[in-house]
């Protein structure tokens, strides 16, 4: 038997077993739920017309946050404010919060700060620093495609 191995029986024998151990699971995920903290809100575009420096017209703004919940599948938002259009260009930095939930509401993986995902600049450029997007009238997010490996820190 190897050290480890009589190292772990020991433990076992004195019922003090704590490991850790990572495992694999499939999840459905079907919800994107987005915490960004905004440097210039007057940087989007709500309805044609720049919004105020405190976003004062942008839906999806919760205190100094904009938090749109967005349908993976479709790209549409769904807490989106009905006959609204935006073009969104937020400077964010890495202050890019997220959740992914799965079809029970359960989030299945989540950051709390960090840089935006690709996922969230289907407009291009922006590298890790903005939010861009054109938002239709439905809540529909322009040329949406999510990917999961944008959520996903490399692992060495």
């Amino acid at each position: 038997m190897t050290s480890l191995g009589k190292y772990l029986k020991q433990l076992n024998k004195r019922n003090n077993m704590l490991v850790k151990i990572k495992v694999l699971k499939e999840f459905n995920v079907t919800i994107l739920q987005v915490s960004a903290d905004v440097r210039y809100w007057e940087d989007a575009e709500v309805n044609g017309e720049s919004d105020t420096g405190d976003g004062d017209n942008v839906p999806c703004k919760v205190g100094d946050s904009w938090c749109p919940k967005i349908e993976i599948e479709t790209g549409k938002i769904l807490n989106w404010k009905q006959g609204t259009t935006a073009e969104v260009h937020y400077k964010v930095v890495d202050g890019c919060g997220w959740e992914l939930h799965d079809e029970h509401g359960e989030v299945v993986l989540e950051a709390s700060e960090g840089c935006v995902p690709s996922t969230l600049r289907p407009k291009g450029g922006g590298y890790g620093d903005y939010i861009k997007m054109d938002i239709d009238e439905n809540g529909v997010i322009a040329n949406w495609g999510f990917d999961i490996n944008n959520f996903f820190e490399d692992e060495d």
